[in-house]
Protein backbone atom coordinates (compact mmCIF):
# COMPACT_ATOMS: atom_id res chain seq x y z
CA UNK A 1 0.00 0.00 0.00
CA UNK A 2 1.72 3.29 -1.30
CA UNK A 3 2.28 5.78 1.64
CA UNK A 4 1.16 8.37 -0.52
CA UNK A 5 -1.65 8.82 -2.65
CA UNK A 6 -0.77 9.57 -6.43
CA UNK A 7 -2.32 13.39 -7.91
CA UNK A 8 -5.84 12.34 -8.76
CA UNK A 9 -6.67 10.39 -6.30
CA UNK A 10 -5.24 13.23 -3.34
CA UNK A 11 -7.01 15.67 -4.93
CA UNK A 12 -10.36 13.99 -5.26
CA UNK A 13 -10.45 12.18 -1.97
CA UNK A 14 -8.97 15.77 -0.24
CA UNK A 15 -11.81 17.45 -2.09
CA UNK A 16 -14.06 14.47 -0.34
CA UNK A 17 -12.55 15.57 3.16
CA UNK A 18 -13.29 19.75 2.31
CA UNK A 19 -17.47 18.44 1.52
CA UNK A 20 -17.51 16.57 5.02
CA UNK A 21 -18.27 13.24 2.46
CA UNK A 22 -18.58 9.83 4.05
CA UNK A 23 -18.29 8.13 0.63
CA UNK A 24 -16.82 8.98 -2.93
CA UNK A 25 -17.52 6.87 -6.29
CA UNK A 26 -15.56 6.75 -9.52
CA UNK A 27 -17.12 5.77 -12.37
CA UNK A 28 -15.84 5.79 -16.08
CA UNK A 29 -17.84 8.49 -18.36
CA UNK A 30 -18.96 10.58 -14.94
CA UNK A 31 -17.54 13.02 -12.29
CA UNK A 32 -16.77 11.84 -9.27
CA UNK A 33 -19.96 11.37 -7.11
CA UNK A 34 -20.01 12.47 -2.82
CA UNK A 35 -21.94 10.91 -0.57
CA UNK A 36 -22.74 13.95 2.17
CA UNK A 37 -25.03 13.34 4.79
CA UNK A 38 -26.29 10.22 2.88
CA UNK A 39 -26.98 11.94 -0.10
CA UNK A 40 -25.36 11.71 -3.56
CA UNK A 41 -24.02 14.53 -5.18
CA UNK A 42 -22.05 15.03 -7.91
CA UNK A 43 -19.43 16.56 -8.03
CA UNK A 44 -18.59 19.36 -11.17
CA UNK A 45 -15.76 18.95 -13.59
CA UNK A 46 -14.13 16.74 -15.82
CA UNK A 47 -15.59 13.09 -16.67
CA UNK A 48 -13.07 10.27 -15.92
CA UNK A 49 -11.94 8.00 -18.55
CA UNK A 50 -11.15 4.11 -18.27
CA UNK A 51 -7.65 4.67 -18.87
CA UNK A 52 -7.06 7.21 -16.23
CA UNK A 53 -8.64 5.04 -13.54
CA UNK A 54 -6.56 1.99 -14.37
CA UNK A 55 -3.72 4.18 -14.45
CA UNK A 56 -4.44 5.13 -10.76
CA UNK A 57 -5.05 1.66 -9.43
CA UNK A 58 -2.06 0.47 -11.45
CA UNK A 59 -0.58 3.06 -8.79
CA UNK A 60 -2.51 2.24 -5.88
CA UNK A 61 -2.01 -1.36 -5.73
CA UNK A 62 1.37 -3.55 -5.54
CA UNK A 63 1.90 -5.43 -8.95
CA UNK A 64 0.51 -8.40 -7.22
CA UNK A 65 -2.58 -7.34 -6.11
CA UNK A 66 -3.59 -5.74 -9.17
CA UNK A 67 -3.26 -8.68 -11.09
CA UNK A 68 -5.36 -10.26 -8.37
CA UNK A 69 -7.66 -7.42 -9.38
CA UNK A 70 -7.76 -8.14 -13.19
CA UNK A 71 -8.38 -12.32 -12.15
CA UNK A 72 -11.28 -11.15 -9.62
CA UNK A 73 -12.55 -8.58 -10.90
CA UNK A 74 -13.20 -6.53 -7.36
CA UNK A 75 -10.19 -5.91 -4.31
CA UNK A 76 -11.13 -4.14 -1.05
CA UNK A 77 -8.06 -2.26 0.23
CA UNK A 78 -7.52 0.75 2.09
CA UNK A 79 -5.50 4.13 1.34
CA UNK A 80 -3.64 6.78 3.29
CA UNK A 81 -3.47 10.32 2.36
CA UNK A 82 -0.38 12.35 3.28
CA UNK A 83 -1.98 13.66 6.00
CA UNK A 84 -2.97 10.63 7.39
CA UNK A 85 -6.77 10.57 6.22
CA UNK A 86 -7.93 7.22 5.22
CA UNK A 87 -9.80 5.57 2.68
CA UNK A 88 -11.52 2.33 2.98
CA UNK A 89 -11.79 1.45 -0.75
CA UNK A 90 -13.62 -1.29 -2.79
CA UNK A 91 -12.24 -1.63 -6.61
CA UNK A 92 -14.31 -3.08 -9.05
CA UNK A 93 -15.73 -3.47 -12.59
CA UNK A 94 -19.50 -2.55 -13.77
CA UNK A 95 -20.88 -2.70 -17.46
CA UNK A 96 -16.70 -3.86 -18.11
CA UNK A 97 -15.55 -0.25 -17.20
CA UNK A 98 -13.56 -0.21 -13.79
CA UNK A 99 -15.26 1.90 -11.32
CA UNK A 100 -14.14 2.59 -7.51
CA UNK A 101 -16.05 3.28 -4.12
CA UNK A 102 -14.39 4.55 -1.10
CA UNK A 103 -15.31 4.88 2.41
CA UNK A 104 -13.12 8.07 4.46
CA UNK A 105 -11.90 6.85 8.28
CA UNK A 106 -10.72 9.68 10.12
CA UNK A 107 -7.05 10.39 11.06
CA UNK A 108 -7.98 10.91 14.49
CA UNK A 109 -10.68 8.09 16.34
CA UNK A 110 -13.31 10.33 18.06
CA UNK A 111 -14.01 9.38 21.52
CA UNK A 112 -17.12 7.47 23.25
CA UNK A 113 -18.27 10.99 24.10
CA UNK A 114 -17.74 12.56 20.87
CA UNK A 115 -19.83 9.68 19.43
CA UNK A 116 -22.80 9.98 22.02
CA UNK A 117 -22.38 6.16 22.77
CA UNK A 118 -24.96 4.88 25.17
CA UNK A 119 -23.87 3.95 28.97
CA UNK A 120 -23.31 0.64 28.43
CA UNK A 121 -20.69 0.83 26.05
CA UNK A 122 -18.66 2.30 29.37
CA UNK A 123 -19.66 -1.41 31.06
CA UNK A 124 -18.94 -3.18 27.71
CA UNK A 125 -15.23 -2.42 27.57
CA UNK A 126 -14.15 -3.01 30.84
CA UNK A 127 -15.70 -6.82 30.44
CA UNK A 128 -13.14 -9.80 31.31
CA UNK A 129 -14.22 -12.04 28.73
CA UNK A 130 -17.51 -12.22 26.61
CA UNK A 131 -18.52 -11.36 22.99
CA UNK A 132 -20.11 -8.25 22.62
CA UNK A 133 -21.40 -7.10 19.16
CA UNK A 134 -22.08 -3.79 16.95
CA UNK A 135 -24.89 -4.04 14.20
CA UNK A 136 -26.63 -2.07 12.24
CA UNK A 137 -26.60 -1.37 8.16
CA UNK A 138 -23.63 -0.35 5.97
CA UNK A 139 -23.17 3.20 6.77
CA UNK A 140 -24.27 3.03 10.38
CA UNK A 141 -20.98 4.21 12.23
CA UNK A 142 -20.17 0.52 13.22
CA UNK A 143 -16.36 1.01 12.78
CA UNK A 144 -16.11 4.71 14.23
CA UNK A 145 -18.09 3.12 17.37
CA UNK A 146 -15.76 0.07 17.58
CA UNK A 147 -12.77 2.11 17.00
CA UNK A 148 -13.64 4.03 19.61
CA UNK A 149 -14.65 1.45 22.10
CA UNK A 150 -11.24 -0.53 21.77
CA UNK A 151 -8.94 2.96 21.70
CA UNK A 152 -10.52 3.23 24.95
CA UNK A 153 -9.41 -0.18 26.25
CA UNK A 154 -5.87 1.42 24.30
CA UNK A 155 -5.74 3.91 26.68
CA UNK A 156 -6.58 2.72 30.28
CA UNK A 157 -5.73 -0.90 30.11
CA UNK A 158 -2.78 -3.16 29.45
CA UNK A 159 -3.98 -5.55 27.38
CA UNK A 160 -2.69 -7.36 23.87
CA UNK A 161 -5.20 -6.22 21.38
CA UNK A 162 -5.58 -8.18 18.79
CA UNK A 163 -7.61 -7.34 15.05
CA UNK A 164 -8.59 -8.95 12.00
CA UNK A 165 -9.82 -6.17 9.44
CA UNK A 166 -11.04 -6.24 5.71
CA UNK A 167 -9.42 -4.02 5.34
CA UNK A 168 -7.35 -2.34 8.10
CA UNK A 169 -8.94 0.89 8.91
CA UNK A 170 -8.32 2.88 11.91
CA UNK A 171 -5.08 2.74 12.98
CA UNK A 172 -3.76 2.15 16.40
CA UNK A 173 -0.42 3.34 18.30
CA UNK A 174 0.17 1.56 21.23
CA UNK A 175 -0.66 3.62 24.33
CA UNK A 176 -1.35 1.70 27.95
CA UNK A 177 -2.34 -1.41 25.35
CA UNK A 178 -0.02 -3.50 22.93
CA UNK A 179 -2.31 -3.56 19.23
CA UNK A 180 -1.81 -6.50 16.83
CA UNK A 181 -3.43 -5.23 13.87
CA UNK A 182 -4.07 -8.03 10.68
CA UNK A 183 -5.39 -7.15 7.60
CA UNK A 184 -7.40 -10.20 5.25
CA UNK A 185 -5.15 -11.28 2.21
CA UNK A 186 -1.95 -9.68 3.45
CA UNK A 187 -1.69 -11.43 7.11
CA UNK A 188 -4.69 -14.30 7.36
CA UNK A 189 -5.92 -15.66 4.39
CA UNK A 190 -9.43 -15.83 5.89
CA UNK A 191 -11.47 -15.26 9.05
CA UNK A 192 -11.91 -18.18 10.19
CA UNK A 193 -7.95 -19.30 9.70
CA UNK A 194 -7.21 -16.07 11.38
CA UNK A 195 -9.09 -16.91 14.50
CA UNK A 196 -8.00 -20.61 14.83
CA UNK A 197 -4.30 -19.18 15.67
CA UNK A 198 -5.65 -16.40 17.67
CA UNK A 199 -4.93 -19.36 20.52
CA UNK A 200 -1.30 -19.49 20.39
CA UNK A 201 -1.14 -15.27 20.07
CA UNK A 202 -2.11 -14.35 23.68
CA UNK A 203 -4.53 -12.01 22.99
CA UNK A 204 -7.12 -10.32 25.54
CA UNK A 205 -9.48 -8.30 23.46
CA UNK A 206 -10.54 -9.13 19.82
CA UNK A 207 -11.60 -7.65 17.43
CA UNK A 208 -13.50 -9.25 14.37
CA UNK A 209 -14.32 -6.63 11.60
CA UNK A 210 -17.55 -9.08 10.55
CA UNK A 211 -18.75 -12.18 11.70
CA UNK A 212 -19.33 -14.09 7.96
CA UNK A 213 -19.78 -17.28 8.18
CA UNK A 214 -21.15 -20.44 11.12
CA UNK A 215 -16.85 -21.42 10.71
CA UNK A 216 -16.02 -17.58 12.11
CA UNK A 217 -18.81 -17.57 14.70
CA UNK A 218 -18.44 -20.63 16.11
CA UNK A 219 -14.69 -19.86 16.90
CA UNK A 220 -15.54 -16.44 18.07
CA UNK A 221 -18.18 -17.96 20.34
CA UNK A 222 -15.14 -20.36 21.53
CA UNK A 223 -12.82 -17.55 22.09
CA UNK A 224 -15.12 -15.75 24.55
CA UNK A 225 -15.55 -18.86 26.23
CA UNK A 226 -11.78 -19.57 26.75
CA UNK A 227 -11.37 -16.20 28.98
CA UNK A 228 -11.08 -13.55 26.06
CA UNK A 229 -13.31 -10.12 25.32
CA UNK A 230 -14.63 -10.37 21.67
CA UNK A 231 -15.98 -7.50 19.68
CA UNK A 232 -17.35 -8.17 15.90
CA UNK A 233 -19.73 -6.49 13.74
CA UNK A 234 -23.03 -8.02 12.17
CA UNK A 235 -25.28 -6.52 9.48
CA UNK A 236 -28.12 -6.77 11.49
CA UNK A 237 -31.23 -4.40 12.62
CA UNK A 238 -31.96 -5.14 16.42
CA UNK A 239 -30.78 -7.49 19.32
CA UNK A 240 -33.41 -10.00 18.46
CA UNK A 241 -32.69 -10.17 14.70
CA UNK A 242 -29.20 -10.55 15.80
CA UNK A 243 -29.85 -13.73 17.86
CA UNK A 244 -31.67 -14.77 15.32
CA UNK A 245 -29.39 -14.06 12.87
CA UNK A 246 -26.61 -15.93 14.69
CA UNK A 247 -28.92 -19.06 15.75
CA UNK A 248 -30.12 -19.31 12.15
CA UNK A 249 -26.51 -19.68 10.67
CA UNK A 250 -26.15 -23.18 11.86
CA UNK A 251 -27.77 -26.63 10.66
CA UNK A 252 -31.02 -27.27 12.95
CA UNK A 253 -29.09 -30.04 14.49
CA UNK A 254 -27.01 -27.65 16.13
CA UNK A 255 -28.96 -24.65 17.07
CA UNK A 256 -30.05 -26.13 20.78
CA UNK A 257 -26.00 -25.95 21.67
CA UNK A 258 -25.39 -22.48 19.87
CA UNK A 259 -28.16 -20.97 21.89
CA UNK A 260 -26.94 -22.50 25.28
CA UNK A 261 -23.48 -21.42 24.47
CA UNK A 262 -24.87 -17.81 22.98
CA UNK A 263 -26.65 -17.01 26.01
CA UNK A 264 -23.45 -17.82 28.22
CA UNK A 265 -20.91 -15.43 26.38
CA UNK A 266 -22.94 -13.08 24.90
CA UNK A 267 -22.68 -10.11 27.03
CA UNK A 268 -24.28 -7.68 24.67
CA UNK A 269 -25.91 -5.90 21.62
CA UNK A 270 -25.31 -2.35 20.30
CA UNK A 271 -27.48 -1.46 17.31
CA UNK A 272 -26.66 1.43 15.97
CA UNK A 273 -28.57 3.91 13.06
CA UNK A 274 -27.18 7.24 12.28
CA UNK A 275 -30.58 9.49 11.21
CA UNK A 276 -31.00 12.89 9.61
CA UNK A 277 -31.33 15.57 12.57
CA UNK A 278 -32.82 18.92 12.32
CA UNK A 279 -29.94 20.96 11.35
CA UNK A 280 -29.05 18.79 8.71
CA UNK A 281 -26.70 16.72 9.83
CA UNK A 282 -26.24 12.94 10.63
CA UNK A 283 -27.31 11.73 14.48
CA UNK A 284 -26.92 8.05 15.86
CA UNK A 285 -29.66 6.37 17.90
CA UNK A 286 -29.25 2.93 19.48
CA UNK A 287 -30.87 -0.32 20.30
CA UNK A 288 -28.46 -1.53 23.12
CA UNK A 289 -29.70 -5.04 24.93
CA UNK A 290 -27.92 -6.25 27.93
CA UNK A 291 -27.52 -9.96 28.55
CA UNK A 292 -28.68 -10.62 32.34
CA UNK A 293 -30.77 -13.87 33.41
CA UNK A 294 -33.63 -12.71 32.11
CA UNK A 295 -32.24 -12.21 28.52
CA UNK A 296 -30.14 -15.28 28.73
CA UNK A 297 -33.01 -17.36 29.65
CA UNK A 298 -34.75 -15.77 26.58
CA UNK A 299 -31.87 -16.75 24.59
CA UNK A 300 -31.36 -20.18 25.59
CA UNK A 301 -34.89 -21.50 25.43
CA UNK A 302 -35.26 -19.72 22.18
CA UNK A 303 -38.35 -16.89 23.20
CA UNK A 304 -36.54 -14.27 21.01
CA UNK A 305 -39.86 -12.77 19.96
CA UNK A 306 -39.97 -11.60 23.95
CA UNK A 307 -36.41 -9.73 23.92
CA UNK A 308 -38.10 -6.21 22.69
CA UNK A 309 -40.13 -6.25 25.76
CA UNK A 310 -37.08 -7.36 28.34
CA UNK A 311 -34.89 -4.08 26.44
CA UNK A 312 -38.15 -1.42 26.95
CA UNK A 313 -38.51 -2.01 30.10
CA UNK A 314 -34.72 -2.30 31.90
CA UNK A 315 -33.39 1.25 30.99
CA UNK A 316 -31.80 0.92 34.76
CA UNK A 317 -29.80 -1.84 33.48
CA UNK A 318 -28.23 0.59 31.11
CA UNK A 319 -30.50 -1.33 28.13
CA UNK A 320 -31.97 1.15 25.42
CA UNK A 321 -35.11 0.88 23.06
CA UNK A 322 -34.53 2.29 20.05
CA UNK A 323 -38.07 3.89 19.61
CA UNK A 324 -37.92 5.56 23.32
CA UNK A 325 -34.45 7.07 22.44
CA UNK A 326 -35.68 8.28 19.12
CA UNK A 327 -38.90 10.06 21.27
CA UNK A 328 -36.25 11.56 23.56
CA UNK A 329 -34.82 12.78 20.72
CA UNK A 330 -37.71 14.23 19.24
CA UNK A 331 -38.69 16.08 22.02
CA UNK A 332 -35.18 18.15 22.65
CA UNK A 333 -35.91 19.01 18.71
CA UNK A 334 -32.86 17.37 17.31
CA UNK A 335 -35.13 14.84 15.02
CA UNK A 336 -37.75 15.72 13.39
CA UNK A 337 -41.31 13.22 14.13
CA UNK A 338 -41.15 12.44 10.36
CA UNK A 339 -38.03 10.98 10.88
CA UNK A 340 -38.67 9.25 14.05
CA UNK A 341 -41.66 7.76 12.29
CA UNK A 342 -39.25 6.61 9.04
CA UNK A 343 -36.47 4.82 11.40
CA UNK A 344 -39.28 3.65 14.45
CA UNK A 345 -39.65 -0.30 15.27
CA UNK A 346 -43.06 1.00 16.14
CA UNK A 347 -44.13 3.73 13.42
CA UNK A 348 -47.77 4.69 14.80
CA UNK A 349 -46.45 6.42 18.19
CA UNK A 350 -44.81 8.97 16.11
CA UNK A 351 -47.50 9.57 13.70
Amino acid sequence: MPSEAPSLLNKLFSRAIELKASDIHLAVNNPPVYRINKVLKRDEGEVLTQKVLLAEFKIILTPEVYASFERHQDIDTSFALPHGERFRISLFWKSREPALAARYIPATIPTLDELEAPEAVLDFVKLPQGIVLVTGPTGAGKSTLLASMIEYINQNETKHIVTLEDPIEFVYADKQSFVSQRELGSDFMSFADGLKHLFRQDPDIILIGEMRDPETIATALTLAETGHLVFATLHTNGAAQTVERIINTFPGNQQTQIRLQLSLVLKGVISQLLIPSVDGTLTPVHEVMVMNHAVSTIVREGHTEQLQNVIFSSSDAHMVDLDQELQLLVEEKKVSSETAHEFARNPKNFK
